[in-house]
């Protein structure tokens, strides 16, 4: 059984990872994209923010399909079909069509939520925090090797790079569909099963704390997508004559430069969010409360205050960011950035080591409506950093305007010492229901 477990575990995260390399494959692209269609900044931002529009309801769909039919088979669905429109984009050369051949792409961003159920009907509650950690960190390192490697690799050539990955998208499709188990045991599956109804994701959805969590998670993975599309032609715009400095000058000099710097915050996010896993393990462990506000007695109280200590310094993070690029220093904006990698990687890890703790009966449509919604936040994102002819300050008016009003809502909704996912909209009409 250990064994198996240890399978699915590896079977998860290798399909997320594979699919996070496509998702952002694209703007890994986005200078050479950009030049080759002579695309404005506004046109970049459209862009980058396209690669997050179909995340919101198809991981809400695609946690409720997993509850239903299972995580292998789902996953198994998604890396096929994107893989399929991957290779198809690989031979377009009109950038409307290629512009809907790649949101369509985006659409394997939704498989995060189907791995996080599958490592929650296999792995126990004391050590779920380390298991959600790896898989989901291992798996959003793919966004950085993305940015990191595939320049490196094919140049300017990004149709090359999308029949590839959709190539072995395939193949990875196939090997899941056969050795994928969904759950460890076959009542388990069936209780998940049972759950997938309409009412009790009408539950899970208005509850308060799910909405917090959901809304963490916007400040945290909604952020870092957000900044994987972001990031690379902020880097072009914002420091392009410290670019050239360093010796890049070429279309593809530039793209690999900005590709790298890009790449650090992702990195850092994905490598450290076992770390964060482990925190909230430990946090629990040695049952560490130290925040006002937020409830001390609740059997999981301690990875509440881990996760919203990580919601703070995430907002504090924004704000050096906007400083370090209003200096006009490269190196200090990578190093704020490797700061916020991190922050965020905190903000990630503790919020999934609390979603299959708090729903345990729906743990698919908890995952997608946490992991769902807040990605829309990554919609937004771009779209404010590219309004404004400064490109540095949109990171201060998301911290001030979006971050800090998401923070002072999860204080108030992990309030509660008595079982806050109790707590929420519509809860006497379910009660009366249930009556």
């Amino acid at each position: 059984m250990k064994t198996h477990k240890v399978e699915q575990l590896i079977l998860a995260t290798l399909g997320f990872f594979w699919c996070f390399l496509m998702w952002f494959s694209t703007a890994a692209f986005s200078p050479s994209i950009a030049a080759h269609y002579r695309l404005s900044i506004q046109a970049l931002g459209l862009l980058a923010s396209s690669a997050i529009w179909m995340a919101p309801v198809g991981r809400i769909i695609a946690g409720w399909a997993s509850d239903r039919f299972g995580a292998p088979r789902t996953f198994a669905f998604i890396l096929a079909g994107c893989g399929l429109i991957s290779v198809a984009s690989a031979y377009t050369s009109d950038y409307r069509l290629l512009f809907m051949e790649r949101t369509i792409v985006a659409i394997a961003g939704v498989s995060f939520v189907v791995g996080i159920q599958h490592v929650a009907q296999w792995f126990d509650a004391n050590e779920i925090g380390t298991a959600e950690g790896l898989y989901a960190g291992t798996g959003n390192v793919g966004a950085g090797i993305g940015a990191l490697v595939l320049p490196r690799i094919f140049g300017t050539n990004y149709h090359g790079a999308f029949l590839w990955l959709g190539t072995i998208a395939i193949g990875i499709a196939a090997w899941y569909l056969v050795r994928g188990s969904a759950a460890k045991s076959a009542q388990q599956r069936k209780l998940v099963r049972e759950r997938s109804n309409i009412r009790d994701t009408v539950f899970v959805w208005s509850r308060y704390i799910a909405i917090a969590l959901m809304l963490a998670y916007a400040m945290s993975f909604g952020l870092e997508i957000a900044m994987n599309a972001w990031l690379p032609g902020y880097f072009t715009r914002g420091f392009h004559d410290a670019i050239l400095a360093l010796g890049f000058t070429s279309v593809a000099g530039v793209q690999i430069a900005a590709g790298t710097f890009a790449a650090v915050q992702s990195f850092t996010a994905s490598l450290f969010r076992p770390f964060s896993g482990f925190m909230s393990d430990l946090f629990q462990r040695r049952k560490w409360a130290p925040l006002p506000f937020i409830a001390k007695s609740l059997p999981y109280a301690p990875r509440l205050h881990w996760l919203g200590i990580s919601l703070v310094l995430i907002t504090l993070s924004m704000v050096g960011l906007t400083i370090a690029g209003q200096t006009g220093s490269l190196h200090l904006s990578v190093g704020v950035l490797v700061v916020m990698g991190v922050f965020i990687s905190c903000g990630t890890g503790g919020t999934f080591a609390l979603v299959p703790l708090l729903f345990p009966d729906r743990p698919g449509a908890a995952a997608g409506f946490v992991g769902g919604v807040s990605t829309a936040a990554a919609i937004v994102y771009p779209l404010v950093f590219s309004t404004n002819s400064h490109i540095h300050m949109g990171y201060m008016r998301v911290a001030l305007y979006i971050f800090v009003p998401f923070v002072l809502f999860y204080f108030w909704a992990a309030r509660y010492e008595l079982q806050p996912e109790e707590h929420g909209l519509l809860s006497r009409a379910l009660a009366a229901e249930d009556a």
